[in-house]
């Protein structure tokens, strides 16, 4: 099992900035893909974006695309979201996920999870 960390969150107003990270632990694993996803009060939970072991494959949603960056540390054990250009509507738990598969993390099917972070963007 992976445990998964995640900081960084915290009140921004809107068109500001806020990095998330991700640290994981745990079992030695390899080629584990990660990504971040996100929920709002009362909507369902959505994938924000994605990244390979390598960082070489990546996915970000439509909905953010141009304005946040999914990037892996040096070390793979940790991922980052950088958010740029936040909206109110960015408001939401951010959850951190790890898995062996893009299509698995993607989905939402991943088997790590984090405990989430609280970001607020004030307009």
């Amino acid at each position: 099992q992976v445990q998964l960390v995640e900081s960084g969150g915290g009140l921004v107003q809107a068109g500001g900035s806020l990095r998330l990270s991700c640290a994981a632990s745990g079992r030695p694993f390899t080629n584990y893909f990660m990504g971040w996803f996100r929920q709002a009060p009362g909507k369902e939970r959505e994938v924000v974006a994605a990244i390979s072991w390598s960082g070489g494959s990546t996915y970000v949603a439509d909905s953010v695309k141009g304005r946040f960056t999914i990037s892996r540390g040096s070390g793979k054990n940790t991922v980052y979201l950088q958010m740029n250009s936040l909206k109110p509507e960015d408001t939401a738990v951010y959850y951190c996920a790890a898995d062996d598969g893009m299509s698995t993390v993607v989905a939402g099917a991943a088997g790590s999870w984090g405990q989430g972070t609280q970001v607020t963007v004030s307009s």
